[in-house]
């Protein structure tokens, strides 16, 4: 299987809240379906391209690793939010499971026919406020071979949160992602969620990336646009589309009308 074909253009992010079986979780599995569904309408409503359902409200998270995956109950419950998402939006869907944990992911995003993942760490090694997480692109990828999964691979270059255990340039890091993990994406954000990129990290990493599509992962506002869009493909965009831009606010369709407006016909390509 060669490159999967990445989605473009402006993906919303749906912050699934904390769910039975995390500390903070104050609802059950209905009322977290029920927060995905209402902000999934919402960024439909405010035509974004794409959706990408994650479990934002689980920390602290599971490294994500072999020994440290998502509970059972979190992945089953993370499919019947994609499911009900897919009933109500024709774009692309895809799927984070926060930390690293691809396996899940990918498992959820071939049995909902989701389009794509996202994976934080998918080559080298970073630290983490997780400890120490390493890359797995050898199984991510033999894992989609073996399920006949036609599901993209979007991977993080020098992920927020993260430091790498060794100091590696955005060149180098970015073709490490593409040339050697066969990522079909690549995502660059800032130092933080919401924090916004450095243009010429941007600029850095759509160089190396070749024919791969580069996306804006974090601080695509209105106001950042007009010099962040033209050096990216996509943008996936959580906070700044939430109301007052308070990231664990509701998402605000006017908001993603607005940003989208102005953001998507400055996309390259």
């Amino acid at each position: 299987m060669g490159m999967v074909l990445a989605p473009r253009g402006i993906l919303g992010v749906v912050h699934l809240p904390a769910m039975p079986g995390d500390p903070q979780a104050s609802g059950g599995f209905d009322a977290m379906l029920a927060h995905a569904v209402a902000d999934a309408e919402s960024l439909r409503e405010g035509g974004v391209d794409g959706i990408v359902v994650e479990n934002f409200g689980s920390i602290p998270f599971a490294k994500g690793d072999a020994n440290s995956t998502l509970p059972p109950h979190q992945v089953a419950a993370i499919t019947r939010a994609v499911l009900e998402i897919r009933q109500r939006f024709e774009g692309p869907i895809g799927v984070n499971c926060l930390r690293n944990d691809a396996q899940s992911a990918l498992g959820i995003a071939a049995a909902t026919g989701a389009n794509f993942i996202r994976v934080n760490v998918h080559v080298g090694a970073y630290v983490t406020d997780q400890g120490l997480i390493e890359g797995e692109a050898h199984a991510t990828l033999r894992t989609r071979a073996q399920l006949g999964a036609d599901v993209a691979i979007l991977a993080d270059v020098l992920v927020k949160h993260a430091t790498p255990l060794a100091p590696l340039t955005a060149e180098d890091a970015t073709q490490d992602t593409v040339k050697r993990g066969l990522a079909d994406g690549v995502i660059v954000t800032g130092r933080a969620t919401g924090a916004p990129v450095d243009a010429g990290l941007l600029k850095a990493v759509g160089d190396a990336a070749d024919a791969a599509p580069v996306y804006v992962g974090s601080g695509l506002t209105v106001q950042s646009a007009s010099v962040l869009a033209p050096l990216c493909d996509g943008a996936i965009v959580g906070t700044a589309f939430k109301r007052d831009g308070q990231v664990r606010a509701p998402v605000d369709s006017d908001r993603v009308r607005a940003l989208c407006e102005v953001a998507r016909p400055l996309l390259r390509r």
